[in-house]
């Protein structure tokens, strides 16, 4: 995962003296190829033990390793979509064809870099294996969880998405060792969803989490995380490309499992079918 992709998902997070180190790394990352950590702090206006917590807080040991990762990054740094403007009461239908083509791109690529194949692989796994599976959302997330939810049905696996959140954490008051929680939060901070998510722990059953990356109440609580991006630049795009990044992780999962199971893609082959021959009568 790119380091910079790692900043631009915790920068909400950070403190004022982190946030500081954020944005020179993404300003001026080639100035830190020949900084100590020393220089980065003087040059930023931090302590150096500020340097140090900031590299750890992003997954590094301490700051050589940190120093390695940014230089790796920019060696890998390709020409990724970045989000524009706002869209304005102004704007013609064409630039916001063209702002929101750009967000969803950016958003598509930064969640596909902050997941890792083995999460994939792993959250793969426990559904395959799940005795039953909740999957818990509120809001745009509960659209998410829906839809989730009729695309594993289709592949005969036993999953159910109830938007209303007493019935989410009356239900898995029910579970117990082999059951599995999908919980779609994209603050990781919705009280409703981290409540479920901690009753599903108490009753030893396995949770998959999808929530914006870094430390939060629902993805702490996880036994596989999983991460989708919503930059928050604009206000009124917000859902929209939360909903776009959450949609995209489901439906990798969704793939994955279509093409590990060859009786899933029979069943799905044959509710099509079903279906299909319903529409032409």
């Amino acid at each position: 995962m790119s380091t910079f992709v790692k900043i631009k998902a915790l920068r909400q997070s950070l403190s004022s003296s982190e946030a500081k180190l954020a944005d020179f790394t993404l300003n001026s990352a080639n100035a830190i190829r020949n900084l100590s950590s020393v220089e980065l702090a003087k040059v930023v206006g931090v302590s150096q033990s500020s340097v140090v917590k900031f590299s750890q807080k992003l997954g590094y040991k301490g700051f050589p390793a940190f120093k390695l990762a940014v230089i790796d990054a920019l060696n890998d740094e390709t020409s990724e979509p970045k989000l524009h403007g706002k869209i304005t009461l102004s704007d013609s239908l064409e630039q916001i064809a063209e702002k929101l083509l750009s967000s969803k791109l950016a958003v598509l690529t930064e969640t596909k870099n902050l997941n890792e194949a083995l999460a994939i692989e792993q959250a793969v796994s426990l559904l395959k294996s799940a005795k039953r599976i909740l999957i818990c959302g509120l809001g745009g997330s509960a659209l998410v969880a829906k839809d989730f939810s009729y695309k594993l049905q289709k592949l005969g696996m036993p999953a159910i998405a109830e938007p209303d959140g007493h019935a989410q954490l009356a239900y898995v008051s029910t579970f117990a060792k082999g059951d599995l929680v999908i919980a779609i939060s994209e603050s990781g901070v919705t009280r409703e969803i981290a409540e479920v998510v901690k009753q599903a722990k108490k009753n030893d059953s396995y949770v998959i989490s999808v929530t914006k990356f870094g430390s939060n109440p629902v993805a702490d609580q996880a036994n596989v995380r999983l991460y989708s991006v919503a930059e928050e630049e604009s206000v009124r795009l917000s859902s929209i490309l939360a909903r776009t990044a959450q949609d995209f992780v489901i439906d990798i999962l969704f793939i994955a499992l279509t093409q590990s199971s060859r009786q899933g893609r029979k069943l799905l082959e044959h509710s099509n079918d079903v279906v299909g021959e319903f529409r032409n009568h």
